[in-house]
């Protein structure tokens, strides 16, 4: 037996692959990520670091946040310009990272003399962060050529500081990086890619506009809800599930409606790395629909998963009633009694709401997504192996049928 499956955000435990020795079948649980949380938490990164004996680190993050207050903050907490050779800067990741960025980072990494990396910014720059430090130890390494199984260790010291509340990449120990030959999503997956310790500091998504904390949000809400509806055997994160959706339920509106409220801010920060911890469980559906909307179109992880979750869900329901029953009571609906039907209809009715509300019900075709890619984004959906571990099974047909639910 075994639980493989691989995702944008991977999670945080040594051991995810159940063994069989003698007809036991036995699964290891580990939750080893250390966060420092709190409004105000990023003053405390050169301390932070000296513990981790980096002195020069490389900050990796997007060109978009260079003129953000939260970059001003990270600037601040270093105490230097980045030209005054205490700490050096590359800025140039792409939405959706592709191999050059990981190329990029590594060579910023080597020319300066850099003895650590801190990925300052959402998904994208924490996966170019982590991705990069198997080319500092590998400068000959190809994207395709990437394997398990070779030899790891000792790669260089990361920090992560998500600016964004939704994938949980800090907590995570895989990479995701787009091979634009064949424009798919390539996963780098290994326990030794998992930082050396993460801040969580709602001060820092203070500024994130309302639309992006609305769409890293949904993203965390379908990590939690998916990763519990996963088939496979994992008690502890099916509990961290259903408080992520409990805690996003309530915060993510919130943060929505006033960026500045920083008890929203924080909730979301810490219901996202709870989501990126329990989807090692894995995934579903939803998330093999979304990965093909952002390499073939370009879309937001997170959005992409919040238009296509509601058909999944209702795919899943007709054929499991009951499945989301539980998922219902998180989000504080009284399902306790009543039909399994009629509970799946109410939560399902409460999550599309709840994404109308936050303006993320809107069919794909208003986001550029035509007819006639869906053969090629259901080619790559098929292949996606998040629907391996959909609570029901799930045929390219079907896969066809739920992107034309959703267009």
């Amino acid at each position: 037996m075994t639980n493989q499956r691989t995702d944008n955000r991977q999670p945080t435990t040594d051991n995810r692959q159940p063994t069989t020795d003698n007809d036991v079948n036995t699964t290891a649980f580990s939750f080893p990520t250390k966060i420092f949380f709190g409004a105000g938490a990023l003053a405390e990164l050169p301390a932070k670091l000296q513990s981790i004996h980096v002195s020069r680190p490389l900050v990796v993050t997007d060109p978009g946040l260079l003129k953000t207050e939260a970059f001003a903050g990270l600037r601040d907490a270093l105490g230097q310009a980045a030209h005054n050779q205490n700490w050096f800067l590359f800025s140039g990741v792409h939405p959706n990272p592709v191999e050059s960025d990981v190329l990029e980072t590594a060579a910023a990494f080597r020319q300066n003399r850099c003895d650590g990396i801190i990925a300052f910014g959402g998904g994208s720059a924490l996966d170019v962060g982590k991705a990069a430090r198997l080319w500092i130890k590998r400068p000959e390494l190809k994207l395709t050529d990437f394997r398990y199984d070779d030899d790891w260790s000792g790669l260089v010291p990361f920090a992560a500081i998500p600016t964004t509340a939704g994938t949980g990449s800090e907590v995570g120990r895989s990479s995701v990086i787009t091979d634009p030959r064949a424009r798919r999503k390539m996963v780098l997956f290994h326990p030794e890619l998992l930082a050396r310790f993460v801040i969580l500091d709602p001060e820092v998504t203070r500024a994130l506009p309302p639309a992006l904390t609305a769409a890293t949000g949904a993203d965390a809400l379908t990590h939690c809800l998916e990763s519990f509806t996963s088939p496979a055997f994992h008690p502890l994160c099916d509990g961290i599930a259903l408080e992520g959706i409990h805690l996003i339920v309530d915060a993510l509106p919130r943060a929505f409606r006033n960026g500045n409220d920083l008890d929203a801010r924080g909730r979301m920060l810490v219901a996202a790395a709870m989501g990126a911890v329990a989807f090692q469980k894995d995934l579903g559906a939803t998330h093999s629909l979304a990965h093909p909307l952002s390499t073939l179109g370009g879309m937001h992880h997170g959005l992409a998963n919040a238009l296509c979750l509601p058909a999944v869900m209702r795919f899943n329901a007709e054929r499991k009633p009951g499945l989301y029953r539980r998922i219902g009571l998180a989000c504080g609906l009284e399902v306790v009694r009543g039909n399994d039907r009629d509970a799946d209809a109410a939560t399902i009715a409460f999550v599309e709401k709840f994404f109308n509300d936050l303006g993320l019900k809107r069919p794909l075709r208003e986001f550029g997504i035509r007819e006639e890619q869906i053969p090629e984004l259901t080619e790559q959906a098929f292949h996606d192996t998040c629907h391996q571990t959909n609570p029901v099974p799930v045929t390219r047909d079907d896969l066809e049928k739920l992107y034309r639910a959703a267009l």
